[in-house]
């Protein structure tokens, strides 16, 4: 089975296994943040259409659900639209929701945004049937939005912050705020503060404060250090609801063996299409995708020779990025 727009599984360090809906196709976004592992936006944009149909994801989800997702090896912790860009700019994430909950009964549907497009009642309304919103806030500080997010004329922290509000104020669901700092950009004691004082008036149920453990979109864009990230996350962690204790994660060796997309599946076919959306270790891509680490290597190093991936040194190992046509 090959999918354009389904792939994964992805381990998420916030949602355990995630299966990925890539509901842009593109690196189409309203931010081009210098920390974004998918790689530089393509297309910044506000304007919401249906970049992916929702008749397309579904059609696809269905094969991958009646193929894997159904059985008890399949089945993915929660299902998550996001992919290469912003989900919220798909003017169909609502139908694509409300399919999700048709074809994956009982399985968590989460929505990652970068929270730009909250203040549209339009958006809140096609979030309302998720069962989790993942928003990002970075900064509060406008200078520092403007260097780190780099989004659309219009677009500013007070913007970001009225849309929270106004979706904690109607949403049913759970709200997991996550902060991503990096060094020098919105580490700063002004942007603390000012986050200090919003996370309350916003009740998220867990705030994530979190740093690059992947590669950036801007070379020399550096992760905090571990006492700059234990403190923010003391600051702000304090002030989220009775979820904010971080997740205790499945270890990979829980997972029930056998490739995530089914037996007749395409070893190299699935690595590209997770490695589009999110550089990778092999340790990370045999965990996701349950399959042998040797293979996965082998996999990896042909992908290499035939110059269709490329591999990035980081203090967490090895990272494998899919090259964009």
């Amino acid at each position: 089975m090959a999918f354009r727009f389904v792939f994964g599984p992805v381990r998420s360090g916030r949602l355990g296994l995630s299966l990925g809906l890539d509901l842009l196709g593109d690196a189409i976004c309203s931010f081009d943040c210098v920390y974004c592992e998918v790689g530089p936006t393509r297309v910044l944009t506000t304007e919401r259409a249906a970049y992916v149909p929702a008749r397309d994801i579904l059609d696809e989800l269905s094969r991958w659900w009646e193929g894997v997702g159904s059985g008890p090896a399949g089945r993915p912790d929660v299902i998550t639209l996001g992919g290469q860009g912003e989900p919220c700019l798909n003017s169909e994430i609502g139908d694509i929701i409300a399919g999700v909950r048709r074809i994956a009964p009982g399985v968590p549907v989460a929505v990652l945004t970068n929270s730009a497009h909250l203040a549209d009642p339009g958006v809140r309304r096609d979030l309302a049937g998720a069962d989790m919103v993942l928003p990002s806030l970075d900064t509060l500080v406008p200078r520092e939005m403007a260097r780190l997010n780099r989004a659309c004329a219009g677009l500013d922290p007070e913007v970001l912050a009225r849309g929270l509000l106004d979706l904690r104020a109607g949403f049913a669901g759970r709200l997991y705020l996550e902060v991503l700092l990096a060094a020098g950009y919105n580490d700063t004691a002004g942007n603390l503060e000012a986050l200090r004082e919003f996370v309350p008036r916003l009740r998220p149920d867990r705030v994530d404060v979190v740093t690059l453990s992947r590669p950036g979109t801007l070379p020399g864009v550096r992760p905090v250090d571990a006492a700059v990230l234990e403190t923010w996350r003391a600051a702000l962690g304090g002030a989220a609801g009775p979820e904010q204790t971080r997740r205790e994660h499945q270890q990979a060796g829980d997972w029930a063996a056998g490739p995530a997309a089914g037996p007749d599946a395409d070893p190299a076919a699935l690595v590209l299409a997770s490695t589009l959306r999110r550089p990778q270790t092999a340790e990370q891509l045999a965990a996701a995708l349950r399959l042998p680490r040797p293979r996965v290597q082998a996999v990896l190093e042909d992908l290499l020779r035939q110059d269709k991936l490329e591999e990035t040194r980081l203090q967490g190992g090895i990272y494998y990025a899919a090259r964009k046509a």
